[in-house]
């Protein structure tokens, strides 16, 4: 009889791993993107009297 705990087990740490995979190239894409953005300033706008 095939041991389902044993697999159940394999199959949820690799699936664990290649989340926590996912995440971390997201988050090294947007610290990326962050990094590389061109900043913007807008002009103040004027005073009103």
């Amino acid at each position: 009889m095939p041991d389902y705990e044993s697999m159940y087990l394999a199959l949820f740490n690799s699936v664990t791993d290649a989340i926590e995979t996912l995440i971390q190239a997201q988050q090294d894409a947007e610290e990326q993107y962050i990094s590389e953005a061109e900043v913007i300033e807008f002009p103040e706008p004027p005073e009103k009297n």
